[in-house]
């Protein structure tokens, strides 16, 4: 490795929030935050989980400042309450990271009653809601910081590249259904796509090189045994392939395979050029494919997105008009 978390800077003040950090690379991005001092939430569906998680964070760091957040990625409500909780505590937020996801699980509908793919919203929808909604407290830090402080890191996967389809992403049939051509790993590849997409297109809206911007990453963490692939349709294809990947040193362990993350949230040594960009590990751009890196699409998804959500009223005008979104 290149790179390793102890290059990090003392993040003593900064605030974080990562999603679905309680196990796997998640947990593992917070404990790398908390071991540089920084505050960290950590946002799951399980009190319990949160509960073990932060005694896991303190056993290694005493004085670690970990906090748990409720948020279901299969309930909107959930996802903007959360936010809302964040912007009530915390009078700054220096980085997100859109870590949580599920991968080509059978198909499945959100609990929330709104029709959406499981997949799509769990990796997808709800970090973009989330995103959302803390986008003035991230710009509003991003006011007082220097220059590339304030980051938002997607977790995405090569995973688009082997199963998204080559059109892009189908806004008449977002849940793959209508043309019978849509199953679980389809459906995870969009979504995967679609996380590089947002990232892209939050640089575009709000990145920089200078004081009042957001930098933005995706990333592929890498070929890792986590809990993650078990959910799998077809996970004990995994229990042979891992074997192969480590004897070749093609795998990931789940400690290093946060480092990624940890790069493009808080190291220095991320700058204004990799902004927007589709990262593998560690440093390293990573080649995305050409609908990722379509900038029309981009923009297609982002009001797509937003439509979505307005009709859902999850993005009210008040906020959209904070955002200029009505003059984009």
């Amino acid at each position: 490795m290149s790179w390793s978390p102890e290059s990090l800077p003392d993040l003593m003040g900064r605030v974080y929030l990562v999603t679905g950090g309680n196990t796997g690379i998640g947990f593992q991005t917070v404990l790398g935050l908390a071991r540089q001092n920084a505050t960290v939430y950590i946002g799951i569906r399980s009190e319990g989980k949160g509960a073990a998680a932060i005694e896991a964070v303190r056993a290694e760091k005493g004085d670690a400042k970990v906090e748990f957040v409720k948020m279901d990625m299969m309930d909107l409500k959930t996802v903007v309450r959360v936010a809302e909780e964040i912007i009530r505590k915390e009078k700054l937020l220096h980085g997100l990271v859109n870590n949580a996801g599920i991968m080509a699980t059978p198909y499945e509908e959100s609990s929330d009653g709104d029709g959406c793919e499981a997949q799509f919203q769990t990796n997808y929808l709800s970090h973009w809601l989330l995103t959302f909604h803390l986008l003035p407290l991230l710009l509003e830090t991003s006011r007082q910081s220097p220059m590339g402080t304030v980051r938002i890191v997607n977790v995405s996967s090569d995973g688009h590249l082997i199963f998204g389809a080559p059109s892009g992403i189908d806004f008449n049939d977002i849940n793959q259904t209508q043309t019978g051509k849509g199953g679980p790993w389809s459906r995870y590849g969009s979504s995967k796509l679609a996380n590089i997409l947002h990232a892209k297109e939050l640089n575009r809206r709000y990145g920089g090189s200078e004081r009042g911007c957001i930098w933005t990453a995706s990333l592929h963490p890498g070929t890792v045994d986590t809990k993650l692939s078990t959910g799998a349709t077809g996970s004990s294809f995994f229990q042979v392939i891992l074997p192969i990947l480590k004897f070749f040193g093609a795998y990931s362990k789940v400690d290093t395979a946060a480092y990624t993350s940890l790069y493009a949230v808080a190291s220095d040594e991320f700058t204004q050029n990799l902004s927007g960009e589709y990262l593998q590990p560690v440093t390293k751009l990573g080649k995305a494919s050409k609908q990722a890196n379509d900038p029309k699409l981009a923009k297609d998804l982002w009001s797509w997105t937003l439509a979505e959500m307005s009709v859902r009223g999850f993005a009210p005008v008040s906020l959209q008009e904070e955002l200029g979104e009505r003059k984009d």
